[in-house]
């Protein structure tokens, strides 16, 4: 995954780009069955079979231009006048013609359209230039009924919803990770001012936006408070191909979320991982089910978010990491490297260079609301250009 060090590993950790690939590979492993979503909840998802053409398109032989339908040598008789929308029973016989509006439906034995712009029109008669075919959208010339229009592996996108509404579909099959997100804490408020020992939760509303760009889409958020048993019920109740849970992931006296992985036997690929922020994290999983823990701090939950969360979702969906493809960049600003762990600046984008915004603290999303990318500076950095991961 480049940058970020190859230090050795140390204390269970692994390094940065380590369990970035560790993420990756996991997740190339468990794809998920393909599922209809409705048009408006499959953009951005991606495609888990082939689309085809459930009728012809066009539908129907209809007028490309304004003007005029005609039949035969002109000129031609004013018999009628044709609007999109509405039927046509009624066909043309040679020498006749109907004034016709883009999108509707030829009289049969049409034979062309006469644009406006080419017509002359003069006591109930029409003349002008006729080309044989010209100006007609003739049924299924663009696609005929059964054709494979989009294929598996495809990024759906707006032109894509559209093709595939054009074509009568009312749902797509993708590929579309459904994550559960559990935030654990009994300082969580959902609503209100924090204070007086509360905090208002920031993770649950920040990481839908973070799943849906990586492929996934979040089904539930649950908040709990730091009783066990209530985490392991939710943790082995919950429904998805990924569980977030939120805090938890440290080793403190109300961070249970390794001995319930424990008791689930699930088996643990990450655990911890030395960047700053967001070294509490935890990848595990069961043959069902991938669980993820992302530290309470909501700034290290993001950076945990970006390091195993999406790399796995975008893996398992076959497409590549949202955060990856920025060109290396120099960072400037008074930056050091931490002497064990690779860190994640938040930075702003300009000419080329990249420049620390600050409010880095973990428990501070300050800084990546005002950022365009996490800087990837490794341990043994040189102050040269630094690897860089996009941010939503």
């Amino acid at each position: 995954m480049g940058g970020g060090g190859r230090t050795g590993e140390r204390g269970g950790h692994r390094t940065w780009p380590r369990a970035r690939e560790a993420a990756a590979l996991l997740g190339g492993d468990r794809p998920p069955a393909p599922r209809d979503l409705p048009l408006e909840d499959a953009l951005g998802a991606v495609l888990g079979a082939d689309v085809r053409a459930l009728v012809g398109l066009p539908a129907f032989d209809a007028s490309a231009m304004d003007g005029f339908a005609v039949a035969g040598p002109g000129p031609w008789r004013l018999v009628g006048r044709q609007l999109a929308g509405a039927s046509s029973s009624v066909g043309l016989r040679p020498g006749e013609a109907v004034e016709i509006a883009t999108g509707a439906r030829v009289p049969k034995d049409t034979e062309c359209v006469l644009p406006y712009e080419t017509a002359l029109v003069r006591d109930g008669t029409v003349d002008g230039p006729a080309e044989a075919g010209r100006h007609v959208r003739w049924a299924g010339e663009e696609t005929a009924p059964g054709e494979t229009v989009l294929t598996r592996g495809t990024l759906v996108g707006p032109a894509a919803l559209g093709l595939a509404a054009s074509l009568g579909h009312e749902t797509l099959p993708v590929l579309c990770p459904r994550v559960s997100v559990l935030v654990t804490g009994e300082e969580v408020t959902t609503s209100g001012l924090p204070g007086d020992g509360s905090v208002r939760d920031s993770i649950g509303p920040m990481l839908p936006g973070v799943v849906d760009r990586a492929g996934g889409r979040v089904g539930s958020v649950r908040h709990l408070g730091d009783d066990r048993r209530a985490l392991f019920d939710a943790v082995a109740g919950a429904d998805g191909d990924v569980v977030a849970v939120c805090g938890s992931s440290s080793r403190g006296p109300a961070d249970h979320l390794r001995s319930v992985l424990e008791e689930l036997g699930a088996t643990t690929v990450v655990d911890g991982v030395a960047c700053r922020p967001g070294h509490p994290q935890l990848l595990a999983h069961t043959d069902r089910t991938v669980f993820v823990g992302l530290p309470g701090n909501p700034g290290a939950a993001l950076v945990a978010a970006a390091t195993l969360l999406v790399p796995l979702l975008a893996a398992m969906t076959g497409r590549p990491d949202p955060g990856a493809g920025l060109p290396r960049t120099v960072l400037e600003g008074r930056v050091t490297a931490h002497p064990r762990d690779t860190r994640l600046v938040a930075v702003r984008l300009d000419g080329g260079r990249a420049h620390p915004v600050g409010h880095d603290r973990p428990g501070s999303l300050r800084g990546a609301a005002l950022a365009d990318a996490y800087a990837v500076v490794p341990p043994d950095w040189d102050g040269a250009e630094a690897e860089l991961l996009r941010l939503p």
